[in-house]
């Protein structure tokens, strides 16, 4: 199997994070990442490969492009006009009901107005390096689509940042582009098939339903806590079933707290009947690792054995499949984690 991965998502590369009202360590570092390559390049099933630049209009198909200009810019506007900090990070939000009867409002002319009107938390810092590591994941994303495209049974996509929060017009949940939104869009959009993205990470990937949740062409299929209480607690309820022409292409199956392998899989058995009666051509999915029984930020149970369950239930399909992923924060487990999914989708697709 090709894994698709560039040292360019070495430049995102935040000290500090703010998260539960302190301000410490980001989970989501790029030593996850490392520990995947390491893993699977220690491994001669996998041929690790580099991408191939694919420019912004990809990304722009789907994300407001006023978000990409923002990013673009956005770390070295606060430098200059603001102050000198390594990590940037809003310090108000926007909220319709701010302008409540006065109208949608613009975006606001100061650096420090835009980070709260195209951001929506606090956990997602900008570094000087983010934007070209951003753009370097959705090349992973698409390079990773293109290869299973050009015939390939699958491939996987070590992609960092990850992407499955980032909506249309928001970066947060230390998504800035939406990888398998992105690769998704231009799929559907250039070779008129229907395509699934099956999201399997911890958190509910907000932005990946919010992309597709009036669009037939593309379905949601998430797998993720309960968001009663877990992040990010607005969305993946089970009534969320899209909407308009979109009508019955999202489901969700939130979680309760400690669920093993063998409940886990019950759902995910849920998950690829839904996908069999919508019948794509081809298969995204955004791997999260974070719901592995250590997990420092989540409280699912699964094993590193289930994960092989998991990609061999996937594989059965028998898809064209692409693997991009999303997160997963133990990161002395993470690469046997990866890899023992992989492994698990190889041996059934």
């Amino acid at each position: 199997m090709k894994v698709v991965y560039t040292p360019a998502h070495l430049l995102h590369n935040p000290e500090v994070e703010i998260e539960r009202s302190s301000a410490h360590s980001p989970f989501e570092h790029s030593g996850r990442a490392e520990k995947i390559r390491e893993t699977l390049a220690s491994d001669s099933t996998f041929d690790i490969v580099a991408p191939t630049a694919w420019g912004i209009d990809p990304i722009t198909k789907v994300h407001n492009p006023g978000l990409v200009r923002f990013l673009s810019t956005a770390w070295a506007d606060y430098q200059r006009d603001i102050k000198q900090s390594r990590e940037v990070v809003p310090d108000i939000f926007f909220k319709s009901n701010l302008r409540e009867r006065m109208g949608t409002g613009q975006e606001p002319a100061s650096v420090n107005g835009k980070l709260g009107w195209w951001c929506f938390e606090t956990t997602t810092p900008l570094t000087d390096g983010t934007y070209e590591a951003a753009r370097g994941a959705v090349d992973v994303a698409l390079t990773a689509t293109q290869i299973v495209l050009d015939g390939a049974k699958s491939s996987y996509g070590l992609c960092r940042p990850p992407g499955h929060h980032a909506t249309t017009d928001l970066y947060g949940g230390y998504c800035f582009f939406n990888n398998a939104a992105i690769a998704a869009h231009h799929v559907a959009s250039t070779t008129g098939s229907k395509v699934t993205v099956l999201d399997v990470d911890y958190h509910h990937g907000n932005g990946t339903q919010q992309i597709f949740y009036e669009r037939d062409d593309v379905q949601f299929v998430s797998l993720h806590g309960d968001p009663t209480r877990a992040y990010p607690y607005f969305t993946g309820y089970a009534e969320e079933t899209g909407s308009s022409k979109g009508l019955g292409s999202t489901l969700n199956l939130p979680l309760a707290a400690r669920t093993q392998d063998d409940a886990y899989l019950q759902s995910l058995e849920r998950a690829v009947e839904s996908i069999k009666k919508f019948a794509p051509s081809l298969l995204i999915v955004s791997l999260g690792l974070d719901t592995f029984i250590t997990d420092p930020i989540c409280d699912l149970s699964l094993t590193t054995d289930g994960y092989d369950r998991c990609g061999a239930l996937v594989g059965a399909l028998g898809l064209p499949t692409v693997v991009l992923q999303e997160g997963g924060y133990d990161v002395n487990a993470l690469g046997v984690n990866v890899q023992s999914w992989l492994h698990g989708l190889a041996r059934t697709s």
